[in-house]
């Protein structure tokens, strides 16, 4: 989309100019072409034909102005293509030997395309070393804000389902599939998720948990082995091998509390997901 597309006029001061510019990644901007939108309904203009320079004149060169990417991004500053991002995360993620180690790498890791647009870096929220770990999406705006995954309307209803079988943030570990906020909230495409998810395996393997639960189909697509949208995969339970652990894990993908702000009507689904996870839980600690 570019700035045209919005039909915004320009700002007359600098704090209308910044609060311009959140809105445009807000609605997913990712270029200018000029101040004025053109009106597509008039009629085209006139070819201009140019008549044959004079063959004494001298011809005149217009200098070439600088190519987009240059404007943009110095080169070497990210990754030339996400399949060398996803190949740079799982050399530096096979080199940590904690969550704390971990996480600074993924502060640190300048080959997702994500990260130019984001804010912050969201990493995790909840006990590191909790033995049961919800994986969700990516970041939205008040993750993106705060640094922490789950803090907006879905991490509140995120709480209120662990409430209802007896959980919160202190007994469970949370974290997303994509660490920095897509622009304008988009679904990560799957080279996006590509790029992070050697990170979100190590991760798993350092906190060896218990039970894994996947909210939503993009974590359940990046991490299960199968092609059956959340509707279908949700309730059912998989055993993700996961290279760094001697056994695989049990994991149980559910419906993303965002979906079910939108659909209210699937949060019955949602807490039989939450009774099964329950019951699997204290036959683990049994």
């Amino acid at each position: 989309m570019s700035v045209q597309d919005t039909g915004a006029a320009p700002p007359r001061d600098a704090a209308a100019a910044l609060a311009l510019l959140r809105w445009y990644v807000e609605m997913g901007v990712d270029e200018a072409i000029g101040e004025a939108a053109p009106n597509r309904l008039l009629p085209p203009e006139p070819d201009i034909v140019q008549q044959p320079a004079s063959p004494t004149a001298p011809a005149q060169i217009t200098p070439r102005p600088p190519a987009r990417a240059a404007l943009v991004a110095p080169p070497g500053t990210f990754a030339e293509s996400l399949a060398e991002a996803a190949q740079s995360a799982r050399r530096l993620a096979a080199g940590a030997d904690s969550i704390e180690a971990l996480a600074a790498l993924v502060a640190g890791f300048e080959d997702c395309p994500l990260k130019r647009t984001a804010t912050k870096t969201v990493f995790i929220d909840g006990n590191p070393a909790a033995p049961i770990m919800f994986i969700g999406e990516a970041p939205g705006a008040d993750e993106d804000r705060i640094g922490r995954p789950f803090v907006g309307r879905a991490g509140q209803l995120l709480d209120r389902m662990l409430a209802a079988i007896g959980l919160d943030r202190g007994m469970v570990q949370i974290t997303n599939v994509i660490y920095w906020r897509p622009p304008g909230n988009r679904k990560p495409t799957t080279a996006e998720t590509a790029a992070c998810l050697p990170f979100v395996l190590r991760h798993i393997a350092l906190a060896k948990p218990q039970v894994l639960v996947l909210c939503g189909g993009t974590a359940a697509s990046a991490l299960l082995p199968v092609s059956d949208g959340i509707t279908r995969l949700r309730g059912r339970w998989f055993e993700l091998a996961v290279p760094g652990l001697h056994a695989p894990v049990p994991t149980l993908p559910m419906f993303h509390p965002a979906f079910l702000l939108r659909t209210p009507e699937r949060k019955r689904e949602a807490w039989r997901d939450l009774l099964a996870l329950k019951a699997r839980l204290a036959s683990v600690n049994s």
